[in-house]
């Protein structure tokens, strides 16, 4: 019978509950959680993305996407404005609060990335990374298909 503890599965499952557990623990004051941290994250890479767009780099599909920007708009971050060669779209950009806020959760981000891998060395971090980059595979939104 298969240890159910040292599955790779249950283990990944695990240390990403850690990982959520301890990023909100440090976005918590700014009442976000981590996806729409994510969101803001890509924004401050590149304002100005789709909706369709931000789907597609967090990897989240269409309509969770819609709802993080809608809780993201009330909170003053973001914005929806026409998009210029498509009236269909809206291109999403950052409000002046919401780039204001970069500094203060990339430091967040950073010091919860150091508490969940702080039993790694430098060496094994950048292992990991390399490790899960492969295990992300194509950059592909994924629908949950039941069993």
């Amino acid at each position: 019978m298969n240890d159910i503890e040292q599955s790779i599965g249950f283990l990944f499952a695990k240390g990403y509950q850690r990982a959520w557990a301890i990023m909100r623990e440090e976005i918590e004051p700014y009442e976000l959680t981590p996806p729409q941290f994510g969101l803001l994250a890509f924004l401050w890479q590149q304002d100005g993305l789709t909706q369709v767009e931000l789907s597609e780099k967090a990897q989240i599909d269409r309509s969770t996407v819609g709802g993080l920007i809608d809780r993201l708009e009330r909170s003053g971050l973001l914005e929806r404005r026409q998009h210029p060669q498509d009236r269909r779209a809206y291109k999403i950009h950052l409000t002046e609060q919401g780039k204001s806020m970069e500094a203060t959760l990339s430091a967040c981000a950073e010091r919860a990335t150091s508490r969940f891998t702080a039993g790694l060395t430098n060496d094994e971090r950048a292992e990991l990374r390399r490790m899960l980059e492969i295990l992300r595979g194509e950059r592909r939104v994924y629908e949950i298909h039941p069993c």
